[in-house]
């Protein structure tokens, strides 16, 4: 894992988590972060999940994080009603990066610079394991969707569509 150490790994190793990394090669030119992980990797869209940040108005969190197959888009009334807000929408790139610590397109639900609300689709439940972001852009973890829940402190609610 040498040059690989990211905030999420090392909370998945100082937690003891049984995990795997997929490293591929990120082309700087692609902005579809979660197709390009999906492509290089060769896996199913459905297995591999994106971490998006949103803003939340009208209830007790104004901002959450929402991690949706990469196959999928975040259903947003859905979201707002699994935090208790009113309304939800997708946060503005630069307030992502302040709120997590990550830069786009390597947000992980993991090892965050501080802990957000985590919601996470529930088709997650189904699959045996998931990948999402390690922390940087080019590298996936692997693991089941429980621990994922787990260290994330978070819920599973149906959130894509």
């Amino acid at each position: 894992m040498a040059g690989q150490a990211t905030p999420a790994t090392r909370a998945l190793s100082k937690a003891r988590v049984s995990h795997e990394l997929h490293p591929y090669h990120h082309d700087p030119e692609s902005t579809h972060f979660g197709d390009e992980a999906v492509e290089a990797l060769g896996l199913d869209p459905l297995q591999v999940f994106k971490t998006l940040v949103v803003s939340c108005t009208g209830g007790p969190q104004s901002v959450a994080v929402a991690v949706v197959p990469v196959a999928c888009q975040l259903d947003l009334k859905a979201m707002a009603a699994a935090m208790g807000a009113k309304k939800a929408a997708l946060a503005d790139p630069q307030a992502a990066e302040r709120a997590t610590g990550y830069v786009v397109g390597g947000i992980s639900p993991l090892g965050q610079k501080r802990r957000l609300p985590v919601v996470i689709d529930a088709s997650a439940e189904t699959q045996q394991t998931v990948l999402v972001s390690a922390g940087r852009r080019g590298l996936q973890l692997e693991l089941s969707p429980t621990d994922l829940a787990r260290l994330c402190g978070a819920s599973f609610a149906p959130v894509a569509r």
